[in-house]
């Protein structure tokens, strides 16, 4: 019989289970996938933005669900001391653009490694290929889990308490698949909808299909449900046959989400001269014009204001043909192309599904959980870590940092 069994070898798994074993706990940590920390190994395109290093209170406004839930983890273990442990384990870091933080090796691996060997290192045995397939409570209380082993043999382990680590549903091909929320469910917990978060953005925009592996730097885009501005964004887009994504669309997501849920008109309109005014902008462009010779096209016009790629995307939103003579460039269509630059409509109808998503919203419901220990309201003995909970925030290092507050938090137990 163990002390503690940790259901998921993710971040918040790991960062548990090492935290209980250090405190002199026997524990098992149980993992379906035949490795551990498979997300974290291609988080960040595979580097990992472990943290961010921005101030509490700016850090704070990124928690996009029950902030004032994650304040008591986030006060136990915050991003400095996060830098503070990956260092001293031996995991050197840099502070990039944004206050992002990433191991210095560019390697994601390495804070999966890090993480396991801190988990070895302090006895904690590791049961991999093993799918827990129920939570065994009896009078309120927890006593253990049943699962299948690698060859597909049901077995029982017993342990007076039990954290339920087993992230949401995005990426389920690392193991995330919703296991966590048809536990609690099964206990009585309250599991808030879930829903992808941090997710491309799919659109009607006639021009879509030319847009593929574009990316745009240092644009602004705002988003608006039903006529009505709800979110603005700052930095890069990109566009692929998932949707448009980058960063500032990735935040967008999750209001989009929610509004194309509830079956609302959602659109995005980015200004690719933000740092322009309509009037200067047209000033600009006549400039351009009249530095061209005449028998030059509308397109070279376009060269020199967008990427090469936005060229005929451009011209059919304007409905210029691209070999127009720029002589013959009305003021009519100079404004035109001013309305465009400053304000180009992407009507969203639809996002990327789960295995697109780099996290989910919703999860266990908050109120049902004790935030000075993440232990069950319901079932003593129950704690909960990371993404099963309804916790989520914008993209930027600020989720696994949820991980690794709620983890460390969830393995705090009494002795």
């Amino acid at each position: 019989m163990y002390d503690v069994i940790v259901i998921g070898a993710g971040a918040a798994g790991l960062m548990a289970a090492a935290t209980a074993a250090r405190n002199g706990h026997s524990v098992l940590l149980m993992e379906k996938m035949e490795k551990a920390g498979r997300k974290i190994r291609i988080s960040g395109k595979g580097r990992c933005n472990l943290t961010n290093a921005r101030p509490p209170e700016e850090f704070r406004e990124a928690i996009r669900t029950n902030a004032d839930f994650f304040d008591v983890a986030f006060a136990e273990f915050n991003n400095k001391a996060t830098i503070r442990y990956f260092e001293r384990i031996g995991v050197k870091l840099d502070i990039e653009r944004g206050q992002r933080v990433f191991p210095r090796s560019g390697k994601a691996w390495d804070i999966a490694n890090a993480l396991v060997e801190q988990c070895e290192e302090f006895g904690v045995k590791i049961e991999y290929n093993a799918r827990v397939s129920d939570i065994l409570t009896l009078d309120g209380k927890v006593y253990g889990v049943k699962y299948f082993n690698k060859r597909g043999f049901e077995r029982k382990e017993e342990a007076e308490n039990v954290i339920i680590a087993t992230g949401g549903v995005s990426y389920p091909g690392t193991g995330s698949t919703g296991d966590g929320y048809l536990f609690a469910d099964r206990v009585g917990h309250t599991i808030e909808e879930v829903r992808p978060s941090l997710t491309p953005l799919r659109t009607s925009h006639p021009q879509r299909k030319f847009l593929d592996g574009l990316l745009l730097k240092n644009i602004n885009a705002k988003l608006f449900v039903e006529n009505e501005l709800v979110s603005e964004e700052f930095g890069e887009l990109s566009f692929s046959d998932r949707g448009i994504e980058g960063a500032v669309a990735l935040r967008l997501s999750r209001d989009a989400v929610d509004a194309l849920i509830e079956d609302k008109r959602v659109k995005m309109v980015i200004d690719l001269k933000p740092a322009l005014t309509e009037e200067i902008l047209t000033e600009r462009i006549k400039r351009e014009i009249e530095e061209m010779q005449p028998d030059e096209f509308f397109s070279e016009l376009l060269r020199k204001l967008v990427p090469k790629h936005f060229v005929l995307p451009i011209a059919h939103e304007l409905d210029i043909h691209s070999k127009n003579y720029i002589r013959k460039v009305t003021d009519a269509e100079i404004a035109r192309l001013v309305k465009v630059l400053k304000g180009l409509v992407f009507p969203i109808t639809d996002y990327a599904p789960f295995p697109f998503a780099v996290v989910t919203a919703g999860g266990v419901k908050c109120d049902e959980v004790n935030k000075y220990t993440m232990e069950s309201l319901k079932v003593k003995g129950l704690y909960f870590a990371g993404e099963v909970l309804d916790l989520d925030a914008n993209t930027g290092g600020y989720n696994l940092q949820i991980a690794f507050s709620t983890g460390r938090l969830a393995g705090q137990l009494k002795k």
